[in-house]
């Protein structure tokens, strides 16, 4: 391992034990069977989340409603639709069961929306990134480490796009940036990282100019009124589903073990719109068992809280997206962060897990 990622102290707690499968092991032992058991039924969900966003699209369309009512119905239709990848993406892991035709499916209705195809979000996401959490410059779904900037400062105007850079339209980077770094991922690191080997990266391109000619078509069909039919549900279902993922691993040590309780974090949610949200708060908990169902990951929680508290941590959501803000994002070391622009900002983010984690909670 890494000097500089060898196992720390803060207080009572350790950071970089490399004890993942152990925990896993443990887990799987002592947690009921069910609950790693393939949740199939779930696929139900998928039935009113399509008639909510064709419904609502349809409404905006032929009601002839005044503009707020339209603005409402587009947030609604963009939520649902971001709830919808949520699910897709325990589909795509294998957590409701399913051939593997059945599952891109379901993928195709929940991420097609997002213009990222199934067999690409599978080898990204579930290989790549999953296979490489926060680890060095390796993880896709990584600023990266300051190294990178120093070697290609043209890359430092790229970090400016980013929540915690302080720019004005760094507030506007969960609307679209799912999207964003999706095709930046098709298009520049699937051609030349050795995790994409044997990917077919010109067919997920054809399929994701097939999934804008679908965003086109409504816009054509919608006239004025794609505003609320294209722009406002696309800017939506981004920023729901960002406002998840950037806050599950940005805040987090990088790590040379893929240590779930090291490199990952869950969040606290409402418990309404948690429910909402298939439960996707809980990402340590998925990080441990991809293929298990979400409303199974409470369990895997209070196990956690309760044997490894002072590891486990999981803030509250809205601290977790005011910290996703006033943080840089690019990491010095494994466990500090700064603005390559301006390298005396640094943030040291051992502090919040002592802070937050669940033996640390008031």
């Amino acid at each position: 391992m890494n000097a500089a990622v060898q196992p720390e102290s803060l207080g009572h707690t350790v950071f970089g034990k490399p004890d993942e499968r152990e925990l896993r092991d443990r887990m799987k032992k002592e947690l009921p069977a069910d609950t790693f058991r393939p949740q199939t039924w779930r696929v139900v969900w998928f039935l009113p989340l399509q008639l909510m966003i064709w419904g609502g699209i349809a409404a905006i369309l032929l009601a002839g409603l005044p503009w707020y009512a339209n603005l409402g119905l587009g947030l609604l239709v963009g939520h649902t639709i971001g709830c919808q990848a949520l699910l897709a993406h325990e589909v795509l892991h294998g957590a409701l069961g399913m051939s593997r035709r059945w599952q891109n499916f379901f993928g195709w209705l929940g991420f097609g929306p997002l213009i990222v195809p199934p067999e690409f979000w599978r080898r990204w996401h579930n290989v790549v990134h999953h296979g490489n959490t926060n680890a060095g410059d390796v993880d896709p779904d990584s600023f990266g480490t300051l190294r990178r900037y120093k070697t290609d400062p043209k890359q430092k105007k790229f970090t400016r796009l980013a929540p915690g850079s302080g720019t004005w339209y760094s507030y506007l980077f969960l609307t679209y940036s799912f999207t964003f770094h999706a095709q930046m991922v098709l298009w520049f690191q699937a051609k030349r990282r050795k995790q994409f080997k044997g990917f077919d990266r010109r067919k997920a391109i054809r399929q994701s100019f097939a999934c804008v000619a679908v965003w086109v078509v409504l816009a054509i069909v919608s006239g004025p009124l794609a505003v609320f039919t294209v722009l406002v549900p696309f800017m939506a279902a981004n920023a729901l589903g960002q406002g998840y993922i950037l806050t599950n691993h940005f805040l987090r040590p990088q790590t040379a073990t893929n240590n779930p309780l090291d490199n990952s974090m869950s969040l606290r949610s409402h418990p309404l719109l948690d429910r909402l949200h298939f439960r996707f708060s809980h990402h340590v908990e998925h990080h441990f068992f991809p293929k298990m169902g979400h409303n199974m990951a409470p369990r895997v929680r209070r196990w956690l809280e309760e044997n490894h508290g002072e590891r486990y941590v999981a803030m509250p959501h809205s601290t977790a997206l005011k910290l996703l803000y006033s943080t840089p994002r690019v990491y010095k070391s494994p466990t500090e962060l700064v603005d390559p622009n301006n390298p005396e900002r640094v943030f040291d983010l051992l502090p919040l897990q002592q802070r937050y984690s669940a033996s640390g909670r008031v």
